[in-house]
């Protein structure tokens, strides 16, 4: 049975909110064509197997769908391998590297926009606007849409659907929170879901970096 720990990436600064994450530490004990299917099982947006602790190296699971790179489960990864005791300065999913560092107790991950999927973007008049949504813009599968709280603060309130990955609705996007920080060009504190938190600030080489805090959940046997 290989171990799992749940946690939540992304915790809003009062405890709220934080997108629930699936990882497997030692992804090798699950094999490599059950992977999926643990994922689907399991139901978490993401669900990470670990496949060098030392190194890094790692892979990641939709419901449906391996990614090379998504935001949430490397931040996450990268806070649990660093509470494990392992010296965390890169992960290397499928995408390419991404370097790691921790300020306090928040944990940051750089990513590249071209790694992330392409999310379509609206952006509405106002917070209150993006708050109303019952479900996604008709015929979208893949969306981000957003409005400004506090433009002069760098705040945004976000939503994000993803149905064309298994999620009807995400409630922290690291992945979109790369290509909007990029595509805003500035530094943003994005507001999503029921109360996540995610810094996203990009860089001069292109690359965005984000970061959030982590909480553990729970850690128990998998053998489904």
């Amino acid at each position: 049975m290989a171990q799992l720990h749940v946690l939540k990436v992304f915790v809003g600064e009062d405890g709220a909110g934080g997108n629930p994450l699936g990882v497997f530490l030692n992804g090798d004990q699950v094999p490599e064509e059950d992977r999926q299917r643990v994922a689907e099982d399991l139901g978490f947006s993401e669900t990470v197997f670990v496949e060098d602790t030392n190194g890094g190296r790692l892979r990641i699971f939709t419901p449906v769908a391996e990614l090379p790179f998504a935001g949430h489960p490397l931040v996450g990864t990268a806070w649990l391998l660093t509470r494990e005791g392992f010296e965390v300065r890169a992960l290397r999913p499928p995408a390419g590297e991404v370097t790691v560092r921790s300020e306090g107790s928040i944990t940051f991950i750089t990513g590249r926009p071209e790694w992330a999927p392409v999310f379509e973007e609206i952006e509405l008049g106002s917070a209150s606007e993006v708050e109303a949504l019952e479900g996604p813009p008709e015929g979208h599968e893949l969306v981000g849409v957003w409005a400004w709280e506090d433009r002069g603060e760098g705040t945004v309130r976000v939503r994000v659907f993803a149905s064309r990955f298994g999620i009807r609705e995400d409630e922290a996007t690291g992945a979109h929170a790369v290509t909007l920080a990029d595509q805003l060009g500035r530094s943003i504190a994005i507001h999503q879901g029921e109360g996540s938190l995610i810094l996203a600030e990009p860089n001069t080489d292109g690359s965005v970096e984000i970061g959030g805090h982590t909480k553990l959940g729970e850690v128990s046997e998998y053998g489904g």
